[in-house]
C-alpha cells in the first residue's frame, strides 16, 4: 500500500561546521543533484510571479539533456502568478507536493492538493495561486510542444496520483509499477510524466539504454541507482538528470516504497535538421 508522501525541499543553509563532502555529480552522461544542495541561495525569481521562488533543477544544455526544463516552485500563502509562462509554444505539467493551490483555466477553477497533477497545452492560458495558510510546493515541467501535421494539441486535464491505479510492469508481481498521468496511446503527447514505484527490494533488472531523456525526482524512499558506469545512492529529495542512451537500473532499499516523478520525451521522429 502506498501512502503518497512527497518530499519537499526545506531550503535554509547548512551550518559553517558541515563537511563539504556530498553526492552531487555532473558528468557527460548524467547529473545527480542531492536534496542538500537545494538551499535558499540557489533559488531563482521569475517574471510575473509574486511570493515565489524556484529551484531550477534541469534546463536545456547543448550536448546534454535538451528537451525540457524542470523547476520546483515554493509559494508563500497568496503567492503565484496571473502570467506564469512568458514563452510561446510551451506546454507544462504541474505536480503538487505541499499545501493547496488554485489553478484557473479559463472559466474553470481547480483546487490542487498534494498528489494533484495538471497538464497544460501550449495554447492554454493559466493562473496559479497558493490559497492555504502554509507554503505551497509544486513541480513545474516545461517543454516546447512539437506539432505534427494531423495531430491537434492535447487537451488540458487535472487528475491525482491517488486516483490512478498503478500499472504493474510485466512479470514483477507488483514490485515495479507505473502511475501514468498521460494516456500512452495518445500520440498528441510528446512527453510523458509518470510516477514510478518500487517496493522494497524491487529492481530494474537490466541496464535500460534508450533514446528518451529523463528527469527523475525522488518523492519517497531510497535506492541504489545505476547511472552509466556508476552506482549512486539516492533518497527522497534527490534529482537525477539523464541524457539519451545513458544506461540505467536500480535496486530499491527499504523500509518504504521508492517512488520518483519521471519525465521522458516520446512519440516523435528524431529531428534530422533538414
Amino acid at each position: 500500500m502506498t501512502d503518497h508522501r512527497y518530499h519537499v525541499p526545506a531550503g535554509g543553509l547548512p551550518p559553517q561546521s558541515q563537511l563539504l563532502t556530498d553526492r552531487a555529480m555532473f558528468t557527460d552522461a548524467y547529473a545527480v543533484i542531492p536534496r542538500g544542495t537545494m538551499t535558499d541561495i540557489v533559488t531563482s525569481a521569475l517574471p510575473h510571479w509574486e511570493g515565489a521562488r524556484f529551484w531550477v533543477i534541469a534546463r536545456p544544455l547543448t550536448g546534454f539533456a535538451e528537451t525540457f526544463s524542470h523547476y520546483i516552485g515554493d509559494l508563500e500563502p497568496g503567492g503565484g502568478s496571473d502570467r506564469p509562462e512568458t514563452e510561446a509554444g510551451v506546454e507544462a505539467a504541474l505536480f503538487v507536493t505541499q499545501g493547496t493551490l488554485e489553478l484557473t483555466l479559463g472559466a474553470d477553477v481547480h483546487r490542487l492538493e498534494p498528489g494533484s497533477f495538471a497538464y497544460l497545452p501550449p495554447s492554454q492560458a493559466w493562473r496559479l495561486r497558493a490559497t492555504g495558510k502554509v507554503r505551497a510546493g509544486f513541480h513545474w515541467i516545461r517543454k516546447a510542444w512539437r506539432a505534427v501535421d494531423g495531430l491537434d494539441e492535447p487537451a488540458a486535464f487535472v487528475t491525482r496520483d491517488q486516483d490512478i491505479a498503478p500499472t504493474p510492469m510485466p512479470d514483477t508481481n507488483g514490485a515495479w509499477a507505473t502511475t501514468r498521468f498521460m494516456d500512452p496511446s495518445d500520440m498528441r503527447h510528446d512527453m510523458h510524466i509518470t510516477i514510478v514505484t518500487f517496493q522494497p527490494g524491487g529492481t530494474i533488472p537490466f541496464a535500460e539504454t534508450h533514446v528518451m531523456e529523463h528527469g527523475l525526482y525522488v518523492l519517497q524512499g531510497k535506492a541504489v541507482y545505476r547511472l552509466n558506469q556508476d552506482w549512486v545512492e539516492v533518497e527522497a529529495g534527490d534529482y537525477m538528470w539523464l541524457r539519451a542512451f545513458c544506461p540505467q537500473a536500480c535496486y530499491a532499499g527499504g523500509p518504504e516504497p521508492f517512488r520518483y516523478l519521471l519525465y521522458k520525451d516520446v512519440n516523435r521522429h528524431m529531428a534530422l535538421g533538414l
